[in-house]
């Protein structure tokens, strides 16, 4: 008689799934380890056991779903009233105004910096038209989309006037224009972990968006 190995019986049971409706009271009769140690258990309690870590896991990742999306519908809520109060403004000043407001008190952002490369007529000079370097521009023109990790090597820390020396991570976000770029938002934080590299940037492309449409038309106003 040739030797049984351990995978010609899982073959078998997988071949005749009704095996144990056979032969039932093996359920009870075979025991194996407890899966957290300790003493042997049927194999029909192992199974019960399996199942209700299984409905545990199961219970677990609901819940993180549920917790995912009662997040992101605070966050449109969030964007929402961003666009709302963007469509109200009829000045340049009112939408930076909104801009600050709405990131810091809604978004919790503690430092929030614009520039804009070109002062359109009627404008005062204002923090916002203050000189931006020619490499930041071509970077601002290449983002597909907006950059989330360290300020090392990029000189926007410095928007942040006083808080520059304790700003540990930051997003920048390109505003266009028919196709062009006319500037970028800054976010600031002295958290290392607030904006990182991997982060999703829907909602910050999202803003970009509303911010750069905001923009084009109170300026386009002032002309």
């Amino acid at each position: 008689m040739s030797a049984l190995f351990p995978e010609d019986v899982a073959e078998y049971l997988k071949r005749n799934p009704g095996f144990f409706e056979q032969y039932a009271d093996l359920m009870a009769q075979i025991f194996v380890p407890h899966p957290h140690g300790g003493r042997a258990v049927s194999l029909a309690e192992r199974q019960m056991l399996t199942l209700r870590e299984k409905n545990r896991a199961s219970e677990s990742k609901l819940a993180e779903l549920i917790a995912f999306g009662e997040e992101n519908d605070q966050i449109s809520e969030k964007v929402h009233r961003l666009a709302v109060g963007l469509i109200a403004a009829e000045t340049f000043q009112a939408v930076i105004h909104l801009l600050n407001f709405h990131l810091r008190d809604d978004f919790s952002v503690p430092h929030v910096a614009l520039r804009l490369w070109d002062k359109p007529a009627g404008i005062e000079d204002l923090p916002e038209f203050a000189a931006v370097s020619e490499e930041l521009q071509v970077f601002a023109e290449t983002l597909a989309r907006p950059y989330c990790g360290s300020t090392a090597g990029f000189g926007t820390a410095s928007w942040f006037g006083e808080a520059a020396p304790h700003i540990r991570s930051q997003a920048l976000i390109a505003l266009r224009n028919g196709g062009g770029t006319i500037g970028m938002v800054a976010l600031g934080s002295e958290e290392t972990q607030r904006f990182y590299a991997d982060m999703g940037t829907l909602y910050l492309e999202r803003i970009g968006e509303m911010v750069s449409a905001a923009l084009a038309r109170v300026t386009k106003s002032t002309l």
